[in-house]
């Protein structure tokens, strides 16, 4: 949530900030504001809506200067306005400062620095941060561009929460100091010029070298060099990691929205979640991210998988995938509630922590409460350079490519791929036979043509989508490892259409649900041709009877279930282990298409971010 960048170097700081913000909107779109040091003080451009809205500002008004911090809110305290949008500025008015972040303390703060005289004109958190380092500096006794750092790092110490801060100061012209504390931060280092940023999207058109940011590390930055020093001392073990650049990935080509375009790239991205991972010879998945040998591997016991929303819904599918396959037990946990809470974990038990960006707050948090209590934790995440992927004890990439689109479509299916890996593999450790594994597999390299061809029928579903648009409330239903497929097609459709969406178990109808049944309320049964397909055909009859609409997903070639269904979402036949992966698309597609008839903002829907790096 929020993104920050910042630019030091020999160019006309303005255009690259707005173009490197345009690139985090999907971090936060409540507001977005700039700083630059104009050679006479601080000047500061701050809209409400859009990058666009601050882009418009610019124009009008430009500002001129090679030095700036700039940033895309998404409200933590205080509304989306002008006022309390970034950057803030201190009570001298020289120093400028964006936040991403929480301070839980402010209060506390604001109280103590009222007292001491300080004016605020905003409602935000960030405010107090920012007359805390301009209090700080009044009264260091250090000298030159130290004297900014050690405002920062002293100021931070009364602060309690997280933060990625990136400070500038009109006594100081060519430095901006940095500071990570949970919230991602890096640095990007260009040829006589250097960036920070919370997240390399930002950086791809200027450079594909990036130094990350420890926590509680504080940078010196400037057009030469960079400077990182930690409470221990200065970091001397710097490594500058090469980042693929994603300029051409992010844009949208063709496709009206982002969204859309990362549906389509499914054919793509599950191609690469499994490419260069299929053992034929032994019928079985090569991870060797896991950093764990056979016989570890053959010594678990348990598994626990941690995860927040899409994530969790993609751990609930793997939790079906490796209970069948291997036959271990699976637990899977909302990470916040396993962080604070105190369910026993039973020994020789292996963590999972999935989050798409790498950074998710909470999943984070989890996996460091696990890896406290003594367990091995993996990650399963997209962004090589993020947070959970280095501080995992090993894990799988989804290489999915990035993801702009706020509601989350490739990375589910990558997730789901690799838990289908992890399934294999660890079923072929224990009692899988080998021609179920070469079934598998076999299934698994044709999932590219089924996706393909589950997405040709954009065009009926957008028709459904555009017969209940209208609807207030939607019911989602499936079971077994397609009970996680319902309940993430419910919150795909809440996220991007703002209608009411829930998913249950089938089979949980008639004990509460039934009741919701009436001729304005739709229901998406999940109802492809498996072990449970009587049963669902059943629910569907129950729904029918009490003058329920019913929309399902089943195989192209069920003549059955089309003469019952009000309408069908149709999707190929594959491995019945697999067919999650397939039902899961016709659900994205008619979210999408009802989110564009409603007119909603598809790619950045109201009060969402893509990456939750907050609690």
């Amino acid at each position: 949530m929020c993104g920050i960048v910042a630019y030091v170097g020999p160019r006309d700081a303005q255009p690259i900030l707005l173009d490197a913000l345009s690139r985090l909107e999907y971090r936060g779109y409540d507001s977005a504001g700039l700083a630059i040091l104009n050679g006479k003080g601080v000047e500061v451009r701050k809209k409400s809506g859009r990058i666009q809205e601050l882009a418009s500002a610019c124009q009008k008004k430009p500002v001129q200067g090679r030095i700036g911090i700039s940033h895309t809110r998404w409200a933590t305290h205080g509304g989306a306005t002008d006022i309390n949008a970034h950057p803030h500025l201190d009570a001298t008015g020289r120093l400028a400062l964006v936040h991403n972040g929480v301070v839980e303390n402010y209060l506390e703060l604001k109280a103590k620095l009222a007292k001491a005289g300080h004016k605020f004109i905003s409602e935000t958190d960030t405010e107090i941060l920012a007359h805390l380092v301009g209090d700080a500096f009044a009264s260091s006794k250090a000298q030159g561009e130290e004297r900014l750092v050690e405002a920062v790092r002293n100021a931070i110490k009364q602060v309690q929460g997280t933060l990625g801060i990136a400070v500038i100061h009109s006594d100081l012209p060519g430095l901006v100091v940095g500071a990570r504390r949970g919230s991602p931060l890096v640095i990007g280092i260009g040829d006589g010029e250097n960036f920070l940023a919370s997240d390399t999207q930002a950086l791809a058109p200027y450079t594909n070298r990036v130094v990350i940011l420890q926590d509680q590390e504080v940078v010196a930055l400037k057009a030469e060099r960079y400077d990182i020093a930690s409470p221990l001392g200065v970091r001397s073990d710097i490594k500058v990691e090469e980042i693929e650049n994603g300029v051409t990935a992010s844009d949208k080509g063709s496709y009206p929205h982002y969204m859309l375009k990362e549906i389509f790239e499914q054919v793509s991205s599950i191609q690469n979640a499994f490419r260069g991972r299929l053992d034929h010879d032994g019928a079985t998945a090569k991870l060797g991210g896991l950093n764990l040998p056979s016989e570890e591997l053959r010594r678990i016991e348990r598994i626990a998988i941690l995860g927040c929303g899409t994530a969790l819904h993609a751990g609930m599918v793997g939790k079906y995938l490796i209970e069948t396959l291997a036959k271990i037990p699976v637990e899977t946990h909302h990470s916040s509630e396993f962080r604070y809470g105190d369910s026993p974990t039973s020994p020789h038990t292996l963590f999972f922590a999935v989050s798409q960006s790498g950074e998710t707050a909470d999943t984070l948090g989890a996996l460091r409460e696990a890896q406290r209590r003594g367990f091995p934790c993996l990650g399963v995440c997209n962004n090589v350079a993020s947070t959970i992927a280095r501080q995992s004890n090993g894990g799988v990439y989804m290489h999915s490519g990035p993801e702009i689109g706020v509601a989350a479509t490739k990375s589910f299916t990558s997730q789901v791929a690799i838990f289908t890996l992890l399934g294999l593999l660890l079923g072929r450790l224990h009692t899988l036979s080998a021609s179920a594994g070469h079934e598998i597999l076999q299934s698994i390299e044709s999932l590219p043509e089924k996706i393909g061809q589950a997405l040709s029928h954009s065009d009926e579903i957008k028709k459904v989508a555009q017969k209940y648009a209208k609807t207030k409330s939607m019911l989602f239903l499936g079971r077994l490892a397609n009970f996680p497929i319902a309940m993430e097609g419910a919150l795909k459709m809440k996220e991007i259409t703002y209608i009411h969406a829930e998913g249950y178990p089938s089979a949980e109808l008639k004990h509460g649900v039934i009741a919701l049944i009436d001729k304005e309320t739709p229901t998406v049964l999940i109802a492809t041709q498996d072990g449970v397909y009587d049963k669902n055909l059943g629910s569907l009859q129950e729904i029918k009877a009490r003058s329920g609409r019913v929309i399902a997903v089943a195989h192209e070639s069920d003549a059955k279930i089309k003469g019952l269904a009000d309408d069908i979402l149709p999707v190929p036949e594959t491995h019945p282990l697999l067919q999650p992966l397939l039902n899961v698309i016709p659900l994205q597609l008619i979210s999408y298409h009802v989110a564009v008839v409603l007119g909603r903002d598809v790619d950045k829907p109201r009060n969402l971010a893509k990456s939750v790096t907050v609690e």
